[in-house]
């Protein structure tokens, strides 16, 4: 590159991150544990309709704040009316911070030090949405008359039921026949440095509760009672040595983890009637829902046939797993991402579910891509200043490579 090339990234850089840490630490001073946005997408709605978007909050949920599905307040934005539309989309909602005693600073407190700044949702994902904020705000005001449209999807239910917030969104602007080309999901997706990841898939998410069932009664006398522990120990040994598909070139093999296991009354001399067991799915697009319910349950039924003891599976799908192939939105991040920070973009399906599972089922080309992920649900999370600049910057390249001819 030119010394007057790098002179102009660098000037765009610090440019871009002071707004960019600006914005973030306006976010980050708002206590907004889920379900509570707490002011956060009132700062949002005002910088984007002076950009231009339309804007407007859906409520969903319990009006009275009570019980587990309190009331969330979603913001969808949007600027134009044509295709194809790029989706920004996010959480402004942040874990508990556990024992504040703990932390280095106080978590809603932003602090600048060591090159970092420090605050609960630093990472995940204040810092993300105020990228795509300050991106956007330039992209307009260099380009007022882009084609196309820009869209921001911003919830405050992503880290607890996410039954409120993006699904009901997306339902809302289907029954509208309102369609989300492109969409870039803020996430921390980042490794060892910024823009090393891509996540342009997840695994798909299914969650399990057995309970099996026998007779309390006395160790002393095992044949007056059925022991659940004994009657499921074999078919557990089965179920997580079972090899359930080999993954493919995106995927890694479907994986299946036991979280939770429950019996017993306290006492020792005590046969206990139920036993618990909580296990997840973490599937590949190589098999499906139905194949995994399918297959355990014969691994049961085969080892419960003839048993005193019965079992029962309560199943919770939290997303099916989806892909975006290589193609126009992976090439425009893994370009802007290049022409940023010079890093080669790797694809990844590894990690946890995100809304993004929601979004990909309407046909939408889905990715992730943010800061790094290395301390986000931990205390002290943080996230380096020397990457706001450059990741707004980053966003602001792939509105360019989506929207300009």
């Amino acid at each position: 590159m030119s010394d007057s090339h790098n002179q102009n990234m660098t000037h765009q850089q610090e440019s871009h991150q002071q707004a960019t840490l600006n914005l973030s630490i306006a976010l980050l001073e708002r206590p907004s544990v889920t379900p509570d946005d707490d002011g956060c997408q009132d700062i949002l709605l005002a910088r984007l309709e002076q950009a231009g978007f339309d804007c407007e909050f859906m409520y969903f949920g319990d009006r009275d704040k009570t019980g587990e599905h309190a009331e969330v307040k979603n913001l969808w934005a949007r600027r134009g009316t044509a295709d194809p539309v790029i989706c920004f989309a996010g959480h402004t909602d942040v874990v508990p911070t556990g024992d504040v005693n703990n932390w280095t600073y106080p978590p809603f407190t932003p602090t600048i030090a060591d090159g970092y700044l420090w605050a609960r949702g630093a990472a995940d994902m204040k810092t993300g949405i105020a990228a795509f904020t300050i991106a956007a705000e330039r992209f307009v005001a260099n380009h007022p008359k882009h084609n196309g449209s820009i869209a921001f999807l911003i919830t405050s239910d992503e880290e607890g039921p996410s039954i409120n917030g993006t699904v009901k969104v997306i339902e809302t602007l289907e029954a509208r026949n309102e369609k989300i080309t492109y969409c870039l999901v803020g996430e921390p997706s980042s490794t060892d440095t910024l823009g090393d990841i891509i996540k342009n898939g997840r695994r798909g998410s299914l969650g399990a509760m057995l309970t099996v069932t026998g007779k309390q009664g006395h160790v002393a006398y095992p044949h007056l009672a059925s022991n659940p522990i004994h009657a499921a120990t074999s078919a557990l040994a089965e179920l997580t040595a079972a090899t359930w598909d080999a993954g493919n070139d995106y995927f890694p093999a479907t994986s299946l983890q036991i979280s939770n296991i429950n019996s017993g009354t306290g006492a020792t001399n005590v046969i206990p009637e139920t036993l618990e067991v909580i296990f997840n799915f973490r599937f590949s697009t190589e098999t499906t829902e139905d194949e995994l319910k399918a297959k355990t349950h014969a691994i049961f039924d085969k080892y419960f046939k003839d048993s005193k003891a019965s079992y029962d599976i309560h199943w919770k799908l939290s997303g099916q797993p989806f892909l975006t192939p290589e193609g126009k939105l992976v090439s425009a991040c893994q370009q802007a991402i290049k022409a940023v920070t010079d890093v080669d973009a790797t694809l990844s399906t590894s990690g946890g579910t995100s809304d993004g599972r929601f979004i990909a089922p309407t046909g939408a080309q889905v990715v992730e891509l943010g800061v790094r992920n290395a301390t986000i649900h931990q205390v002290d999370e943080k996230v380096e200043v020397d990457d706001l600049g450059k990741l707004a910057q980053i966003y602001e390249g792939i509105l360019e490579n989506l929207l300009l001819d």
